[in-house]
């Protein structure tokens, strides 16, 4: 009669046993030693506890040296898996491949277990004690020998980061320096520049950015814009600081151009000046006289003057223009503007009447 109290569970064949086909028994068994020496699979069927027992002479994934232990279902807990029967005395490689993160412990009898965490593998043995039969984890304990590291040194390579403090024979401190160059990952720059890291902290699309995202364009606080292309046709808005001072040195198209009538505060000395605007007005107060000092070659007002109640109004030094000659200032209307034309050409200050009412 064949027995199996091997620690592969082997057929073991009676004296004088199966005439004629221990043949095949004898083959089975080699098969299922070299299957010892291999892999397998093992899966839990249920969230729970679980038992593995070794077939006897027959092929078997708990017979393997290295076993992957998977689950059906997402464990809950930590899980209690028992290698039998409690006779098998062996070493197993064991890997926790199981779902839900949960450890499983192997055990055989009443004796020591060995827990392992979810994707880890654990070199074990079971000593086959029967009812008290224990698993013990193989590397505790293990003498892996003595080794002493003398000195450590470190060098920043081609990085073009630099160190210092090194060897380091006891203890110490091993100091990195310089700058990271770009073709190892760095900027290759050693500090920033005046405002940068100020500039660098402004938040897209914030006034003082100067960086876009997903084609929000920063507002620098100032700054020269320059070769701007794809300006809306409705206009841009705060063009006075734009085109408040710039020359046009190529053939230019304007749709429409608007002037703002500019109205001069009147007084005994007023000042006529260019930079208020093209068109002006003035309602006289008094008698006066005012003056024109800001004009530069180029520039030209057309301007209007209310006498008010027939005051007077002694223009600066004006050459008055006539048709065919040289004429005199223009006589106020008595009611309306009187519209004439100042303009300065070379360094004189030309004049003429354009009507009145």
């Amino acid at each position: 009669m064949a027995t199996y109290v091997n620690n592969l569970r082997l057929k073991e064949i009676a004296t004088g046993a199966e005439s004629g086909t221990w043949g095949t028994s004898t083959n089975t068994n080699l098969e299922l030693i070299t299957d010892a020496m291999g892999y397998g699979v093992k899966a839990m069927a249920a969230d729970a506890n679980e038992t593995f027992t070794m077939a006897d002479g027959s092929a078997d994934t708990l017979r393997s040296m290295f076993i992957k232990v998977t689950s059906g279902v997402s464990l809950t807990s930590a899980r209690t898996v028992t290698f039998a029967p409690n006779t098998l005395s062996k070493l197993w490689w064991v890997e926790n491949s199981t779902s839900g993160g949960q450890s499983i412990i192997i055990k055989q009898g009443s004796g020591a277990e060995v827990t392992i965490p979810t994707g880890t593998t654990k070199i074990l043995y079971t000593d086959g004690g029967n009812a008290t039969a224990a698993v013990t984890d193989a590397l505790t304990n293990v003498d892996v020998g003595d080794g002493t590291v003398t000195s450590v040194a470190v060098s920043g390579g081609t990085t073009g980061l630099t160190t210092s403090g090194g060897p380091i024979t006891g203890s110490g401190t091993i100091t990195v320096a310089g700058t990271l160059a770009v073709a190892n990952g760095g900027t290759g720059i050693t500090a920033l520049g005046t405002g940068v890291a100020t500039a660098i902290a402004v938040n897209v699309g914030s006034a003082g950015a100067f960086t876009t995202f997903n084609g929000a364009l920063g507002t620098p606080s100032s700054g020269t814009a320059t070769n701007l292309t794809g300006l809306p046709a409705a206009g841009v808005s705060g063009t006075a600081a734009i085109l408040g001072a710039n020359t046009f040195t190529g053939e230019q198209f304007f749709v429409e151009t608007k002037d703002t009538v500019y109205t001069i505060t009147d007084g005994a000395g007023f000042a006529i000046d260019p930079v208020n605007g093209n068109i002006q007005v003035v309602t006289l107060g008094a008698a006066r006289s005012p003056t024109a000092t800001n004009f530069v070659a180029g520039q030209a007002i057309l301007m209007g003057v209310d006498d008010g109640a027939t005051y007077a109004i002694t223009w600066p030094s004006v050459t008055w223009l006539k048709s065919g000659g040289t004429g005199v200032a223009p006589d106020l209307a008595t009611t309306g503007y009187t519209w004439v034309m100042l303009f300065k050409q070379g360094s004189t200050l030309f004049g003429t009447i354009v009507g009145s009412p």
